[in-house]
């Protein structure tokens, strides 16, 4: 389904912004007065309404908005584990901040014995458009950062070990229900460093066997719209440009364009999402902003080779903004396309 796509494709990350009515029915929803088929319904037309948003704004891959995630974690992922001992927050006043958020500690050995939801998610958005889709999925080593060793495991990438198979197997049984374009989130590898070979041997592993075109998503973290890392890509190159993948998807608008000339300072052959819309910004911005960053990219990155999308999800940006910024995106990509092939 990704063939036959435009020159520079515009897709989203993942997530999808929320209407008002969403968080009024997850309330509801965790006050006990939703059944699971009340909830179940809202879920199915939140994606309809995410679907609705991105192919009015004429986006070419499109995601189901992850509406069925409450968040990039939560329910999304570790509401499928076992396994795990789920822990009070270090902090519970005040600003909100990852100190604030879920985590969990290994009291025995971790396992999805229903899988991680993908498929189901990935067969109601199949039957919801005729557009190509891109599946994203929590990476290993960013699920594992919440999830406390204990006695059962040595340290967070033993976890992450753990957590790569039953990734996999998600994976592989998504390709089996039809999906052909895998996207893998692992916004803690930007934000950890240090260690950027042993994350190329981790994630091979965990995209093993898996017969899809895979992307990576390195970020700096978007949680309630701020960055928790020093925001450059450069310890991690040229080890990155060894994972098993097509793309990758990195960020770029809300750092003014810096380091864009990696990709060539590098020559990687490979695809280039390129994070060309700020998400963490109130500034909407206009298909000729877009077709400017575009123009730069196009210093570094082949036509053939660049896609363009947001820097993150836009879970946490407003919904007015949010399609705002997704129509922009993708007229700007216009403008660009037909400079390119008259």
């Amino acid at each position: 389904m990704t063939d036959n796509l435009p020159l520079i494709p515009a897709h989203t990350i993942g997530s999808h912004a929320w209407p008002a009515w969403l968080y009024s029915a997850l309330d509801a929803m965790q006050r006990g007065e939703y059944g699971p088929k009340d909830w179940q319904e809202t879920q199915e037309d939140a994606v309809d309404l995410a679907l609705r948003d991105q192919e009015d704004a004429g986006i070419d891959i499109v995601t189901d908005g992850e509406m069925r995630r409450i968040g990039f974690f939560t329910a999304g992922f570790y509401g499928h584990l076992t396994g795990l001992r789920e822990l009070a927050p270090q902090r519970k006043m005040g600003v909100i901040g990852h100190d604030q958020r879920e985590s969990y500690e290994a009291i025995d050995r971790v396992g999805a014995p229903g899988g991680l939801g993908l498929v189901e998610e990935y067969h109601y958005v199949r039957a919801r458009t005729a557009r190509p889709i891109k599946m994203p999925i929590a990476g290993p080593y960013t699920l594992a950062g919440r999830i406390k060793p204990g006695s059962i495991y040595r340290d967070r990438m033993d976890v992450s070990y753990a957590m790569a198979d039953i990734i996999n197997a998600e994976m592989k049984a998504l390709v089996a229900a039809g999906a052909d374009f895998i996207q893998v989130d692992e916004p803690s590898y930007a934000v950890h460093a240090s260690s950027p070979a042993e994350f190329v041997k981790l994630f091979n592993h965990t995209v093993a066997g898996v017969n899809a075109k895979i992307s990576v998503h390195l970020c700096f973290g978007n949680f309630v719209g701020r960055s928790v890392a020093k925001r450059t890509y450069r310890p991690l190159f040229p080890h990155i440009l060894d994972m098993h993948v097509s793309q990758y998807a990195l960020e770029f608008a809300n750092r003014e364009l810096f380091e864009l000339d990696l990709w060539k300072e590098f020559g990687s052959e490979k695809e280039l999402a390129a994070g060309l819309v700020d998400v963490k910004n109130y500034y909407c911005e206009t298909a000729e902003d877009v077709a400017e960053r575009l123009r730069f990219a196009l210093k570094f990155v082949p036509a053939e080779k660049l896609s363009i999308t947001p820097d993150c999800g836009l879970s946490q940006t407003a919904r007015w903004a949010a399609r705002a910024k997704l129509k922009a995106m993708v007229e700007g990509a216009k403008i660009v396309r037909k400079e390119l092939t008259g």
